[in-house]
């Protein structure tokens, strides 16, 4: 049986989301056992025979500041999840609510593996290719240096191994420019660490991959830094919002068009379910001693599904002691000494 714990109280919507959504995935997924922590009152009504429910008293508001989600709300719906994974009760937790405090949350509680400087966010975009690119870090760390790129890069290749079931990813260093000399000297620094990685059999790397690489799919693994990491996703869901919205309005201007739609149906059907955001809701903590994964706060019930089919695969498929293999793989050079930023 595996068991994650949810935050029932995290997010823009709470109960009225991610309680129906549990209650979804426990039918798809018979070997699945949930502990549902958050307030008394928001879980009264939520019965089922393979859930466990834990209270919690105070709720870990979207716009609360790092210090009270982590000082002073010790009793939170989303400390007290991530506490069934520290204290062995759950096998990874799932939370959509506020980013920075679950970070903060969860590395205080788990720390991070041995070799691993900083957690990073990893998550997935679709692309051309009817699959999706694997895209670290995500918001975590927005100032990075050339180490903790390649520590991105050894974890993500472990998370890709799972989710794509791809032994060796292919790994590219988001660039201005495919070319060695492109770049600057922290970008060029990590893809001399990179190649070292692939000479040392740690990594499948690539090289260089532009932004448009991630929507063509040309690699199964894309590392950067948090800054350029978050643009490239909320551009991605943007852009998905924007397709989608203008065939809505295209097709339902007049009777002809709305004829093509209907000719065109299963298309459009095939288009709008490759490029929705949803399927791929639930963005991986990598580099903690237990598994968080983060949902969107925004999560609809689908999506906030999927984040707890994303838990469950990384649980069955054993992702936390492929991390602490792939990291011990590479230990002689994640163990180097981390340098200072490079000031361009």
């Amino acid at each position: 049986m595996i068991t994650i714990a949810v935050d029932c109280m995290g997010g823009d919507f709470g109960p009225p989301v991610t309680l129906p959504a549990c209650r979804e995935f426990l039918a798809s997924r018979a070997d699945a056992h949930l502990v549902l922590v958050g307030l008394p009152q928001a879980l009264a009504d939520f019965s089922h025979p393979r859930v466990t429910k834990v209270f919690a008293s105070e709720v870990v508001e979207m716009d609360d500041a790092l210090e009270v989600a982590l000082r002073k709300k010790k009793d939170s719906s989303m400390r007290v999840a991530i506490e069934q994974v520290r204290d062995g009760l759950a096998q990874a937790a799932v939370s959509a609510g506020n980013t920075g405090a679950l970070m903060a949350i969860a590395r205080y509680l788990l720390k991070t593996l041995e070799g691993i400087e900083r957690p990073a966010l990893a998550g997935q975009i679709p692309n051309a290719k009817g699959h999706a690119t694997t895209v670290l870090d995500l918001g975590a760390n927005v100032d990075c240096t050339p180490l903790h790129l390649l520590q991105f890069a050894v974890m993500g290749s472990a998370l890709v191994s799972v989710t794509d079931n791809v032994s060796a990813p292919s790994v590219g260093l988001l660039n201005i420019g495919s070319e060695v000399i492109k770049g600057n000297e922290t970008i060029k620094e990590s893809g001399e660490l990179l190649r070292a990685a692939a000479a040392s059999g740690d990594l499948n790397f690539f090289g260089n991959v532009e932004g448009n690489d991630i929507f063509k799919g040309t690699v199964n693994l894309v590392v950067c830094d948090g800054f350029v990491g978050n643009v490239a996703l909320k551009t991605s869901e943007g852009l998905a919002g924007m397709i989608v919205g203008f065939l809505k309005e295209e097709y339902g201007r007049n009777l002809f068009t709305k004829l093509a739609a209907l000719a065109s149906a299963s298309v459009l059907s095939a288009l709008k379910r490759r490029i929705d955001h949803r399927r791929y809701n639930g963005v991986a903590l990598l580099g903690l001693r237990g598994l968080v994964f983060k949902s969107h706060g925004s999560a609809d019930e689908l999506a906030f599904s999927s984040a707890l089919g994303r838990a469950y695969d990384a649980v069955n498929n054993n992702l936390l002691e492929r991390v602490r293999t792939r990291i011990a793989h590479a230990a002689p050079l994640l163990n180097a000494q981390v340098p200072a930023p490079t000031q361009g």
